[in-house]
């Protein structure tokens, strides 16, 4: 069955000051998707850089989000997918392993802020940005 898959821009905005894109951001996640390690990695990133959580806080954050989305691991497949993607589409490595990953764990739908809304990747994975106006 397909599913969603959230990109890390998405989850930043549950912990941030926008309470309208915080709110659409939830939604996202109440409706249930994956995410991968490497989203865990940027938003420990994010939190402790950008947001200036402390250690213990950016802990209970990214506990909060293992808790309610299941985490895809980063294999060497994925790997080797996410460089094809990137060279077939034009994507950042960084993108195109999180489509690798949301190909894998055999999603339908990519949430991203920051990806090309609307393209679709191996005719099976459509970015949509959930902020989007309308």
């Amino acid at each position: 069955m397909p599913g969603s898959f959230i990109d890390t821009n998405v989850l930043v905005y549950v912990a941030s000051g926008d309470p309208v894109k915080a709110g659409q951001a939830e939604k996202v996640i109440a409706d249930g998707g994956t995410i991968s390690v490497q989203v865990l990695n940027e938003l420990a990133n994010v939190a402790r850089r950008k947001m200036r959580m402390t250690w213990p806080e950016t802990h209970v954050f990214l506990s909060m989000i293992r808790a309610l989305l299941p985490v895809q691991p980063i294999t060497v497949e994925i790997h080797e997918t996410g460089l094809a993607l990137a060279e077939r589409y034009d994507l950042s490595i960084y993108d195109a392993m999180i489509a690798a990953s949301a190909l894998h764990a055999k999603c339908d739908t990519l949430w991203s802020e920051d990806m090309h809304d609307g393209i679709v990747i191996q005719d099976r994975l459509r970015i949509a940005n959930p902020f989007r106006p309308g």
